[in-house]
Parts: C-alpha cells; sequence; structure tokens
C-alpha cells in the first residue's frame, strides 16, 4: 500500500474511529509487518483482526481516498 503521508494519517484515523480497530491491534499489524511485508489490511486480516467485512469496507475506503 503505497499511500502519501497524509492519506496514510486519514488511513488510520478511518480504521480506529470506522471500523473500531484499536491502536494495540493496529500496532500490532505493524510489527507483523516488518517480518511479513505487504499491505497493512491483508496482515489486519492474516493475524484475525479484521474481519473479511471489513477487509472489504477499507479496500473500498482506499478507492475512494
Amino acid at each position: 500500500m503505497r499511500v502519501s503521508p497524509s492519506t496514510y494519517s486519514r488511513f488510520i484515523h478511518f480504521l480506529q474511529e470506522d471500523l473500531a480497530i484499536s491502536t494495540a491491534c493496529i500496532a500490532v499489524a505493524l510489527r507483523h509487518r516488518e517480518q511479513d511485508p505487504g499491505p497493512l489490511p491483508m496482515i489486519l486480516w492474516k493475524y484475525g483482526l479484521i474481519t473479511i467485512d471489513q477487509l472489504e469496507q477499507i479496500y473500498d475506503w482506499l478507492e475512494t481516498a
């Protein structure tokens, strides 16, 4: 996921506010991403931190961001 810093901060805000994903879950995903590079949404899903419905919402948001 290549996004500008301003879009990235809006993305994190979307995860926290709209999808109610905790800061701790996001931090876990970011730590896993260091060992297992890939798009953050897929890492969140792969480690069971979000549902498939939330994953779809994330990609819908990213399309319009």
